[in-house]
């Protein structure tokens, strides 16, 4: 009997999460402008605001991420994947003509638009991978999100080390890379990942936890190999070939899960063949008319771990609590991702699964692991702010932790609270927060403190040296992150009873010891 890799089917399942873990992996094409922004500039003459202008676009792109999630509620995966893939394809694909010089160079807002597609190209990507496998796995929603938005950040080291190990940093075949791979990928993604039923017993359960555990354990080496790669100075072209390709090996790595999983149930669908009756008893299904109460029950409004409507959840005050705390932590640490992103992977990869593990456990709200990051990147910011020797490096790597916490813990937290059937747009809606972010903490005010700065100590000049250019932009830093704080301990109070419904929901379905038999 040959091996079943149907949708439905277990093998099936997790096929599809090892498609869903693969686009993830390359998803991260939007910030790696810097690899072949020289190049665009050389070629179309552009001055720098020009050039920084062009990045902007491409930043533009992901705000636009709000047709995805309104797309994402009405369509299906595949077809989410496939507009995400062929949008980048498309953006990405006139980029590399015009530095391949294939094409002669665009009008300058031609250029504009084809950078914002590559840049809202992912947001299609990301959308239906992320709402397609909390939904598959609802009773695991932590370690999803970990693991998806983990290799989310190890994607544009991932891209960038590929690129350099067998293109020598090309810039026209780099950005080849970037229209064909991500393409062929979603493709892929196409024909094995589909929303299917979640595991409904206890062996299921357990199950997923265990091969999440070897996912989670396969992430956490890749990124060490990325970390050793690039701390370890330049290297031989033959060295990197061999890097390569221990990468792509690392990353095909979790298909040994559906693999194992189709050859095991294979060996039992043929004993069951063997020895189970032939005879199939069907049990007559009865069609009720929905009572009185149940239609006063769709009525009413819905509360905190129900489904929402778009316009249900943003009248909650506990949205806009969870909205508000993501700012205070996404917008503050988007001001050092940029530099040390790899450790934004290892807060996003473990806090993911310790959440949903002390909630299975305890009924631990997940909320308050966002309060413990918010305290934390505070800690971060007033480090950097001291600017003692080593404290900015080692304050940028606690910021950059607690980065990924926030992302990993915000994402399952949104499903828990206002349910799965709207969930695309409301997670596209919290994400609107980087951008946001991006342009409050980094540009407004960052700019606008290192200009006043610059100005009371220098004469004639509009730049600034030393530690204290930036000692009260990282104090005002620490500030909104205590003001996230004091959120998310209010959000952890107003969510307990909706974690308290959870863990013992998911603590009855522990596998007994005659199920494991």
């Amino acid at each position: 009997m040959g091996f079943n890799f149907s949708p439905a089917s277990p093998a099936g399942k997790w096929l599809g999460f090892v498609t869903a873990v693969w686009v993830q992996a390359i998803s991260g094409n939007n910030y790696t402008f810097s690899n072949y922004s020289g190049a665009l500039k050389s070629l179309m003459a552009l001055t720098q605001l020009e050039l920084n202008n062009l990045s902007v676009a491409k930043d533009v792109g992901k705000a636009f991420g709000i047709l995805a999630g309104f797309a994402s509620d009405r369509l299906s995966t595949p077809v989410i994947l496939l507009i995400g893939s062929i949008e980048g394809f498309i953006g990405y694909g006139v980029q590399w003509l015009v530095v391949s010089r294939r094409i002669q160079p665009l009008p300058y807002w031609a250029m504009c638009i084809f950078l914002c597609m590559g840049g809202n190209s992912t947001t299609w990507m990301n959308t239906a991978i992320l709402v397609t496998c909390i939904r598959n796995f609802r009773k695991n929603r932590g370690p999803v999100s970990g693991i998806l938005k983990g290799y989310v950040g190890l994607s544009t080291a991932i891209f960038t080390d590929l690129c350099s190990a067998l293109f020598a940093d090309d810039p026209a075949k780099f950005l080849l890379m970037l229209a064909i791979i991500p393409f062929v990928v979603c493709l892929a993604a196409i024909l094995f990942l589909c929303e299917i039923p979640p595991s409904s017993t206890a062996t299921e359960e357990s199950d997923e936890t265990k091969y999440f555990g070897i996912i989670n354990v396969l992430a956490v080496i890749i990124a060490l190999y990325l970390l050793v790669f690039d701390l370890s100075g330049t290297h031989g072209r033959l060295i990197s070939q061999i890097f390569a390709a221990i990468l792509l090996v690392l990353l095909a790595s979790p298909l040994l899960i559906p693999i194992y999983l189709a050859a095991r149930n294979s060996v039992v669908d043929v004993e069951q063949n063997v020895n189970e009756p032939l005879l199939a008893v069907e049990e007559d299904k009865k069609v009720e008319a929905p009572s009185l109460a149940a239609v006063v029950e769709r009525k009413r409004r819905p509360v905190l771990g129900e489904e929402h409507t778009i316009t249900e959840a943003l009248r909650t005050f506990d949205f806009w609590i969870l909205f508000f705390s993501f700012l205070c932590g996404v917008g503050t640490g988007l001001t050092v991702m940029n530099n040390l992103g790899i450790w934004g992977f290892f807060g996003r990869i473990l806090s993911g699964s310790i959440s949903e593990y002390f909630i299975k456990r305890a009924g631990t709200p997940r909320p308050i692991w966002n309060a413990a990051s918010q305290t934390l990147m505070a800690v971060g910011y007033i480090l950097m702010a001291m600017a003692m020797p080593g404290s900015l490096y080692i304050g940028s790597i606690i910021v950059g932790i607690c980065y990924g916490v926030r992302l990993a813990v915000t994402v399952p937290t949104a499903s828990e609270l206002f349910g799965l059937k709207y969930y695309g747009l409301i997670y596209n809606i919290l994400i609107l927060n980087l951008p946001l972010g991006s342009f409050l903490f980094s540009g407004l005010l960052a700019g606008f403190l290192y200009d006043a700065e610059a100005t009371r100590t220098t004469t004639g000049s509009n730049n600034c040296i030393g530690a204290h250019c930036y000692r009260l932009v990282f104090v005002v830093m620490a500030i909104a992150c205590i003001i996230g704080f004091a959120l998310d301990v209010l959000l952890s109070i107003r969510t307990k009873s909706v974690y308290s419904k959870i863990h013992p929901s998911r603590k009855s379905k522990k596998p007994s010891a005659s199920n494991n038999q």
